[in-house]
């Protein structure tokens, strides 16, 4: 297996994609996107300070998810929206609804002859938008994207 790298490109004032193939078929990876007892173990990069308190899925067209961090039930930060499209195992299309500010993100999972390329596309509503997530997206998806690689290779032929 060669190392990947998560290949970060600002497409426009508004828009940032992410690539990164995956030594697992499409199915695997797009489980792991899906499956809430899977993505919790690969979501939040490992250099983040604040645990994942709660991960809740509801993966279909129209249904909701919501991920909440924190130390403590009182001091805690909530990441949620809606799914918008859901074409399994090849596209999710979601809303970050914490904000007014929240991208459009849609994800495709291509495949490449039993290994999986993702592209992560965003879509903000202003350039501002974008200048202010695009830091934490430069450094935590490379780190998201190699504990996914891990994890991945370490299910095998466990997930179906």
């Amino acid at each position: 297996m060669e190392t990947q790298r998560a290949v970060v490109d600002r497409l426009s004032d508004v828009e940032l994609v992410v690539t990164r193939t995956f030594d697992a078929p499409v199915h695997r990876v797009f489980d792991a996107w899906t499956r809430p007892e899977i993505f919790r173990q690969w979501w939040v990069p490992k250099t983040m300070p604040v645990p994942l308190r709660s991960c809740e899925m509801d993966v279909r067209v129209g249904g909701t998810y919501r991920l909440v961090f924190g130390h403590d039930a009182s001091q805690t930060m909530a990441f949620f929206g809606r799914y918008l499209e859901v074409v399994a195992p090849s596209r999710l299309v979601w809303s970050n609804e914490e904000s007014d500010q929240g991208a459009v993100t849609t994800v495709t999972f291509e495949d490449h002859g039993g290994r999986t390329r993702v592209v992560f596309h965003e879509r903000y509503p202003s350039k501002a938008a974008l200048d202010e997530s695009i830091a934490g997206m430069e450094g935590g998806l490379p780190e998201q994207f190699a504990q996914l690689d891990e994890l991945l290779l370490g299910l095998g032929a466990d997930v179906t």
